[in-house]
């Protein structure tokens, strides 16, 4: 990437992680349902995959990555035994 600082780019990107982070946190924290809350967990989570790539690539350790496949696949089951959760509360 001839021209293109790499630092300032990972600077902007983190900074729109951390506009993204902050409205994920608000609603986490005022959401009306636990449908609300959940899915703003499951945002914050996708901003922590994503925080985690942002620093593989920035520092050229791909650690982060192993940390960032993990946090996802973590995120996934979650989402999944949450949906079971709700499914079944609904029925009874």
């Amino acid at each position: 990437m001839s021209g293109i600082d790499l630092h300032a780019v990972a600077a902007v990107l983190a900074m729109v992680l951390c506009v993204a982070l902050a409205l994920a946190g608000w609603r986490m924290l005022r959401g009306p349902t636990i449908a609300d809350r959940f899915v703003a967990f499951d945002m914050l989570t996708a901003v922590a995959v994503a925080f985690s790539a942002l620093t593989a690539v920035a520092t050229g350790r791909s650690a982060f990555l192993d940390v960032a496949l993990v946090l996802a696949l973590v995120n996934f089951v979650a989402t999944a035994a949450f949906a079971i959760f709700l499914e079944r509360k609904g029925r009874g």
